[in-house]
């Protein structure tokens, strides 16, 4: 008998129909001989109008209320849960962040988990009960509730499979795996059986939306193995886990891309030291996060042209603070431009290949595509391009890795 955690979606739990579908899936895993305890999101579109009624009342999003608020969505669809498989003959009861408990800091709107007690859990599934908690969702030392940012039912899955020791943490969405690529753009995308937390980290916050960047992290810390998996059908998904449970790693894995870029240039910067810090310094003081940067020293040593990228969202303010140091850093000019996408190779296999760069760079060239910044990590290279060759781009690569399906 084996441990399982699954966890649902919003789209999963849309409806009164889906939730009870999700118990009949429930159901099933109990069926097969395994213990089950069920994490869930909030059904789809009801946090963003919990978001939406915060701000009508003029609260902040890092207020008590405001996790007081957001936070019933996945109570709601808990309790339901818990009733559709009362329904159908399996013993269940909903139990939320305070009452297991799940202990998180106090940041409220993107709080971070300190521990989780499992005494609560396990009694509850030695019972023969499936405990069924909402996601996202902890209590602070104050005794408040708190809520983990956006996406963080995964993360509240997978903390509660490591905390259980579970076997596998099954991540149920709407589609049914990890593709090597976006199946919408490219059509030859296949699905991977296996991945590694690594790969699946650097895909995740480089514009995959399939798992979130924090609890793949979490899973990666704890070797907690997750099955990404569709809630429409029975078939296998994708299986993120330690390296060495893949025997034979690809040179490439996967493409990755993400159109929530935008680029900045500051033209002829004095090329001095502290210029960099006098750039960066204000930007990470107003919680804008830089990404890929790339510096131009002109022939005569004495003046730079700095580019550098931001998440789309940021842009403005970015623009902003950097033109308020405009007498420190003397630059001649501020350029931005939010019409870029970021596209990333990605693959362990990096690390015993050679001439990955180049194969994507000669791609790219042979489409006529020209290559704005370019970063690289132990395995990924990631280049801005025109968002305009976004598809294009996409199509070639993949072909060009071999990864289309046969």
């Amino acid at each position: 008998m084996a441990l399982i955690v699954q966890k649902f979606g919003g789209t999963s739990v849309a409806d009164i129909t889906r939730i009870k579908a999700v118990a009949e899936t429930v159901k099933r895993e109990q069926g097969a001989g395994n213990e089950v305890v069920v994490v869930l999101s909030a059904m789809a579109g009801v946090t963003d109008q919990l978001i939406g009624y915060v701000a009508e009342a003029g609260g902040r999003n890092n207020s008590p209320e405001y996790d007081a608020v957001v936070s019933t969505g996945e109570q709601v669809t808990a309790g339901l849960l818990a009733l559709c498989l009362a329904g159908i003959g399996v013993p269940a009861r909903s139990m939320m962040g305070w009452q297991i408990p799940i202990h998180t800091d106090d940041v409220h709107g993107k709080a971070r988990i300190a521990k989780i007690d499992v005494d609560a859990l396990r009694q509850c599934v030695v019972a023969g009960e499936v405990p069924v908690i909402p996601g996202f969702q902890g209590i602070s030392a104050q005794g408040r509730i708190t809520t983990l940012g956006r996406g963080g039912s995964d993360t509240s899955a997978v903390a509660v499979a490591a905390a259980l020791g579970a076997e596998r943490c099954d991540i149920y969405t709407d589609v049914d795996g990890v593709y090597t690529t976006d199946p919408r753009i490219v059509s030859a995308a296949r699905k991977i059986d296996k991945i590694t937390y690594e790969e699946m980290l650097e895909m995740a916050s480089l514009g995959a939306k399939v798992l979130q960047t924090r609890a793949v992290e979490l899973a990666m810390k704890s070797n907690q193995r997750l099955h990404v998996r569709s809630s429409y059908s029975d078939v296998p998904g994708t299986l993120v886990v330690d390296e060495d449970e893949i025997v034979e790693q690809e040179m490439v894995s996967g493409i990755a891309y993400s159109r929530d870029e935008a680029k900045i240039t500051l033209v002829q910067v004095a090329d001095k030291p502290g210029v960099a810090a006098s750039i960066f310094g204000p930007l990470a003081d107003a919680g804008i996060n830089v990404d890929m940067i790339v510096q131009n020293v002109s022939a005569d040593g004495r003046a730079t042209d700095l580019t550098f990228t931001v998440t789309e969202a940021d842009l403005e303010r970015a623009v902003e603070t950097v033109a308020a140091k405009k007498d420190v850093l003397e630059y001649a000019d501020l350029v931005s431009d939010s019409n870029v996408v970021k596209i990333s190779v990605i693959g362990v296999g990096m690390r015993s290949h050679a001439g990955v760069a180049q194969r994507m760079f000669e791609t790219l060239a042979e489409k006529g595509i020209n290559i704005q910044v370019i970063s690289t990590s132990e395995i990924k290279v990631s280049v801005l391009i025109n968002e305009e060759y976004t598809e294009l781009a996409l199509r070639a690569l993949h072909t060009a890795y071999g990864l289309d399906a046969e």
